[in-house]
Parts: C-alpha cells; sequence; structure tokens
C-alpha cells in the first residue's frame, strides 16, 4: 500500500521523500489499484505527462507544472500567450494561404528570422532570412509561416525558473559568423555580470505566464528585455556548469514548500 504522499506521474521529483513517483502508464487500468485510488484522492497532481493533464483538470485537480505540456516547443501558442498578456515579445506573425511571401515583405524589413513553429529546439528550425530567395526556400517547406523581426543581439540569456523562482542563469554568446546563441550551436557560455533587472524581468514573465517550470531566453535590445521563447525541456549543461543537481534543486525547492 503506497503511502499518504502527495503523487506525481514523471520523475522529475523522483528523490523529493514527500512524493511518490508512480511513472506514467499508457492505460488508466495498467496502474495497481492502490494507486489510481491515491492519485484520484490527491489534490494535485505533478507532472502529469500530455497523457493525463486535461483528464486530471477536467476533474478539478490541480497540476504542476502549469502551462507546461501544452507549450512545450509550440511557438505558436507561446507567441499567442505572450501577446495575450503583453510580455515584451519581438514583432511576431504567422501567414498562412496565398500570397505570403508578398504579405511578409510588406510587413518585415530584410533581414527577418523564420521558424519551424512546432518542435524544434537548440537552435534547429531557426532561419536568418536576407533575401526574397532565402524567404521562398523557408516558404516552400513551412506552413504556416512563423515570422519575427531580427534583434540585432549577439548574446541572450538563458533563466531556468521553478515555481516562479530562479535557479540559475547564464549568457549564452554566439560564436563568429553564427546568429544563434545556442550551446548547441557553439554558443559559449558566462555566468558574469547578469542584471538583476533580467533576473527581475524573468520572474515577472513566468509569474504572469504562469510557467511552474520554464527556462526562459531573454534579450536585451532596443532598451529594454524581450522574451524570445519558453522552454520547457531546456540542457542541463548551465547546472553542470554552475555545480548544481536538478533533482537536488527540486528537492530543497520541496523542503523549502515552494512546490
Amino acid at each position: 500500500m503506497m503511502s499518504r504522499k502527495r503523487v506525481s506521474l514523471g520523475k522529475r521529483l523522483r528523490h523529493c521523500s514527500s512524493v511518490d513517483c508512480v511513472g506514467v502508464q499508457p492505460n488508466w487500468s495498467d496502474y495497481p489499484r492502490e494507486v489510481r485510488e491515491t492519485i484520484a484522492q490527491s489534490s494535485i497532481v505533478y507532472y502529469p505527462s500530455r497523457l493525463y493533464e486535461d483528464l486530471f483538470r477536467s476533474l478539478g485537480k490541480r497540476v504542476f507544472p502549469q502551462n507546461y505540456y501544452g507549450f512545450m516547443g509550440h511557438k505558436i501558442r507561446q507567441t499567442a500567450l505572450f501577446q495575450l498578456l503583453h510580455v515584451p515579445h519581438p514583432r511576431t506573425r504567422l501567414y498562412y494561404g496565398s500570397n505570403r511571401s508578398e504579405r511578409i515583405m510588406r510587413d518585415f524589413p530584410f533581414p527577418l528570422i523564420a521558424k519551424n513553429p512546432v518542435g524544434s529546439s537548440q537552435g534547429e528550425g531557426v532561419w536568418l532570412v536576407r533575401t526574397a530567395a532565402d524567404l521562398e526556400a523557408y516558404l516552400d517547406k513551412h506552413h504556416p509561416a512563423y515570422i519575427q523581426e531580427y534583434l540585432p543581439i549577439d548574446r541572450d540569456l538563458r533563466v531556468v525558473l521553478i515555481a516562479q523562482q530562479v535557479v540559475h542563469a547564464y549568457w549564452r554568446m554566439a560564436p563568429a559568423g553564427e546568429f544563434r546563441n545556442n550551446v548547441s550551436r557553439g554558443g559559449s557560455i558566462s555566468f558574469e555580470d547578469i542584471p538583476q533587472k533580467a533576473l527581475d524581468f524573468a520572474r515577472w514573465t513566468a509569474t504572469v505566464c504562469r510557467f511552474d517550470e520554464v527556462g526562459l531566453d531573454i534579450c536585451y535590445a532596443h532598451g529594454r528585455w524581450w522574451v524570445l521563447e519558453a522552454n520547457m525541456v531546456y540542457g542541463l549543461e548551465g547546472f553542470r556548469r554552475r555545480g548544481l543537481d536538478i533533482y537536488a534543486v527540486f528537492r530543497s525547492l520541496d523542503e523549502g514548500g515552494a512546490l
């Protein structure tokens, strides 16, 4: 019989003594009866998975993290959320239908940023479009088109937040000849001279967007901070270089009552 603890389907909290991690089963009936009863009696379910999140919400249960699975890798939804909440975000538009190139060139000057709107990460699926020919090559393979204004930056800031608390942050600086700052694309990391205003901005963004766990990419341009993207699945290189164990971070947050 399971103890009367909080319950998590995902394994993020497996080192937290106050949480029972039961895994994600493809069929509800695959869970033993006592596990199903524990989940049914829990007021909150942690890391419920894409499969069960909406089900638990429909039953009136709280889930943690909020605004997680539905925004994971989904730039269209993220952009709509940022726009709805007036979170500073590079001007972005979606284009469907015919005459897309003409409409895009009417709305945006070159260079511009074009992205795969769903599913890409680590700098994949992002293009710096300099000419009409570049744009046609992108449009030939992407429906809809996700077009964003180009910001003249050589670095951005990755801020990881859990339960709206900053866990760590670092600059990501692009290598020579590369417009993307991703570490996976050869970008370098620096923990030096991180402005408190940037961390405050990231914390505010995570709070208003109700992101319980997120790696925010933010940058400074034209005299203000901008959110570029929200990453629900983020790399752990920053944790390693900072000497942090992500599971120890969760354990500390749990023991401190933040979760």
